[in-house]
């Protein structure tokens, strides 16, 4: 057994994702397996029961994000991170500039090995301090991130431009975002709150936990029952506008609801 053994914690909601990187670990020698997270929650638990030293980190989870995770746990008790993403072009800038390594998916032995030995260098010299601030800059970016006005959807092996624009309304699926451009819907990885983070205010409002529609799209509000109303689009859609979000609508639009 080599002198010093790195900790590491897989943190992923893909089970075939987990198996890769169970498999790829299980080949290194100074490496130790000391759990596995299936999700954002289980991931604090983990980090803060075990306090591994490396963790590799998928970005979008459920209940918690990647980002969200560090923010729970403190950047000034996160351990090195390597992150595991699907195509964002986004975040994997934000990585790049910050100096994190990152998996992206799929990734190959060979650049497994590259983020390990990158790993190793930190572990072994003196940069542990140095990865905690830069975590905590990364964190720090990602919490007011640059508004877009074009969305980039991987499916199929193919990449569709969407311009923001264009969006009718968004919907909560499961892990996913669904975006409704009239006939069209396209299915992104990404949550709700990181999506109404990236869109223009001043045309995106949240109507429900599950609900954004581009306000342009609004043909008429109609009151429903216990305080809510309903909301249809020019698209023909109805969806619900809940309580908890009618004031914020009311103070956005200036007449009252």
């Amino acid at each position: 057994m080599p002198e010093k053994t790195i900790r590491a914690l897989i943190v992923d909601d893909e089970p075939l994702a987990r198996e890769r990187l169970r498999g790829l670990l299980g080949d290194e020698a100074d490496v130790e397996l000391v759990g596995e997270a299936r999700d954002g929650v289980e991931a604090v638990d983990a980090i803060l029961q075990h306090a591994p030293d490396l963790v590799f980190l998928d970005v979008h989870m459920p209940k918690l994000d990647g980002f969200e995770v560090i923010q729970t746990v403190g950047a000034d008790r996160m351990p090195p991170v390597v992150f595991v993403t699907a195509y964002d072009q986004h975040a994997l800038r934000a990585f790049e500039v910050q100096a994190l390594d990152y998996l992206l998916k799929p990734f190959d032995g060979d650049r497994f090995q590259g983020a390990l030995t990158r790993v190793r260098r930190h572990i072994d010299s003196t940069e542990t301090g140095d990865i905690s601030r830069r975590l905590l800059a990364l964190v720090q970016s990602m919490q007011t991130p640059p508004r877009t006005d074009r969305l980039v959807v991987k499916s199929s092996g193919r990449l569709f431009f969407l311009r923001t624009d264009e969006i009718d309304w968004i919907e909560a699926a499961g892990n996913y975002v669904r975006i409704h451009l009239g006939t069209e819907s396209h299915l992104l990885r990404e949550t709700m709150n990181s999506i109404e983070a990236r869109l223009n205010p001043e045309m995106f409002f949240r109507i429900h936990r599950s609900h954004i529609v581009n306000i342009e799209r609004i043909r008429e509000l109609q009151p429903w029952f216990n305080g809510e109303y309903m909301v249809l689009l020019r698209t023909g859609m109805k969806l619900t506008l809940s309580r908890g979000y009618r004031d914020k609508l009311h103070e956005k639009l200036g007449k009252p609801m």
